[in-house]
């Protein structure tokens, strides 16, 4: 049978040339009328083992790279002090880096090291020696209030990136929660909200992340019991600072939240720190009478038939809490008929509209550019995905909260460095996710060849590692 179509779809997403594989041969074969055909595995002869063989050639590239930046030396100048002595023989910057590592190379739990330890190159860059599991798990116990905070600052700086975002007039910053639930008897581990296991104990962090660059500069873990509210506006206040203290002094930084933020210590901070933000309202009873109560809509898209289906309005309405603490904000609705997409709020019970609202302190832009602005927030959604499944952040390793907190930060850590190491070396690359990234850059089958009292390494010939190592 011939092929009819010799594009297909599919191929825009070839990425074995990346990963070091050959194209398919279909069409050459079949214009030679051959068809493939299995060999029989059982004729495929073992040979000698070699100790030389590695699968993680990618670490000696980001190894190098984050000597380069200073991780080394900075994880040895902020923790070195926590494990000192003459009988120390893994000192604390080492295992933090051999957790690094280990998180790259999508070993997400502690017990990962146990398969970590077969690799001859893992070894070598661990000191010629892996610690045992149960030293990695005392290790993380020693973190206490002061080296977290100190790991978070960390973690911030190297999702800052002062030259990428300086070419951006609007910064997004964007803060969102997340349920981690737990298994176990976990310090910390609280029922609270939980939209999967209700009634299950849990942590809930807080996580901010920038949407130019995909990176996360915040991070606190905090027990299951709590929601983001008034009480944690101290720490919505550190991280705008933080990010505005990279911005030029022309620059907007934006700030969005979901619902979660519609208290006014958390839009009054914000506001006092000269940041702009788009915060989806809740839909209480006083403000969806004031929604409902609107007559002058604006049409901003209609369907063939020139029937609305998306209408903005501005809502002449202020909570009464808001003029206590001093501030008046906007607040824009828009309903649509083809939303299909979180809650569904119908206030009109003659018309097929599903209505949202929002809280901003821009006094002049449009309010279907502020409420599009907001729906392009939803990147943090697969963002925290890709944290949970891809890096594990919901893998709780002890029973001890500093140390599980340690543990969260080294992991997004993990993640800026990777986003950082990708930006410079294979910036074509920065779409693809974690799995794919481990695939091409760091999870690669090498041989080490040691002579002359030199280590070099081997890699497949079409491997995208030979461009990062010459």
């Amino acid at each position: 049978m011939d092929t009819i179509n010799s594009m297909a779809r599919s191929t825009q997403k070839m990425r074995r040339d990346v990963v070091g594989g050959k194209r398919g041969m279909g069409h050459q074969l079949q214009r030679q009328r051959r068809r493939i055909h299995r060999p029989d595995p059982g004729r495929v002869g073992v040979g000698r083992p070699d100790a030389s063989l590695t699968s993680s050639s990618g670490l000696v590239p980001f190894g190098q790279f984050l000597r380069r930046l200073g991780v080394d030396r900075e994880l040895a100048k902020r923790f070195g002090y926590l494990k000192q002595g003459r009988q120390v023989v893994y000192p604390m910057h080492a295992q933090m880096r051999l957790l690094l590592d280990a998180n790259v190379l999508g070993e997400l739990r502690v017990f990962g090291l146990e398969h970590c330890a077969a690799d001859p190159l893992f070894v070598q860059l661990a000191g010629g020696t892996v610690p045992s599991i149960d030293t990695v798990y005392r290790d993380l116990q020693r973190f206490e209030q002061a080296d977290l905070i100190s790991l978070e600052s960390l973690m911030a700086i190297h999702g800052l990136w002062p030259s990428d975002l300086a070419r951006h007039d609007v910064v997004h910053l964007d803060l969102d929660t997340t349920v981690e639930p737990l298994f176990g008897s976990q310090e910390g581990a609280l029922p609270g909200p939980n939209p999967r296991y209700h009634g299950r104990p849990s942590y809930h962090p807080i996580l901010a992340s920038i949407a130019e660059t995909r990176t996360c500069v915040g991070a606190l873990l905090r027990p299951g019991n709590t929601s983001l509210g008034n009480a944690d506006a101290w720490y919505v206040d550190f991280v705008v600072r933080r990010v505005k203290q990279i911005l030029r002094p022309d620059q907007t930084l934006r700030v969005r939240i979901d619902a979660a933020g519609d208290c006014t210590e958390i839009l009054h901070t914000i506001h006092d720190q000269g940041a702009a933000f788009t915060v989806k309202a809740r839909l209480t009873d006083d403000l969806c009478r004031a929604v409902f109560a609107v007559a002058d809509w604006r049409t901003v898209d209609a369907d063939a038939n020139g029937r609305p289906t998306r209408q903005v309005a501005e809502v002449p309405f202020q909570r009464g809490e808001w003029g206590h603490a001093g501030c008046t904000f906007r607040v824009v609705a828009v309903r649509e008929r083809d939303s299909t997409s979180g809650k569904q709020v119908l206030l009109w019970p003659d018309l097929d509209y599903s209505a949202k609202a929002f809280i901003t302190n821009d006094p002049a832009a449009d309010p279907d550019d502020l409420a599009r602005n907001y729906e392009d927030r939803a990147g943090i959604e697969p963002l925290i995905a890709e944290f949970k499944h891809d890096l594990g952040i919901g893998k709780i390793p002890t029973d001890d909260f500093d140390a599980n907190h340690a543990m969260l930060l080294l992991k997004l850590l993990t993640h800026n460095l990777v986003c950082r190491f990708v930006e410079h070396f294979a910036p074509q690359l920065r779409t693809w996710r974690l799995p794919w990234l481990r695939r091409a850059l760091f999870c690669v089958p090498g041989r080490l060849v040691r002579s002359g009292h030199r280590t070099s390494l081997r890699l497949p010939p079409l491997s995208h590692l030979h461009h990062l190592l010459n």
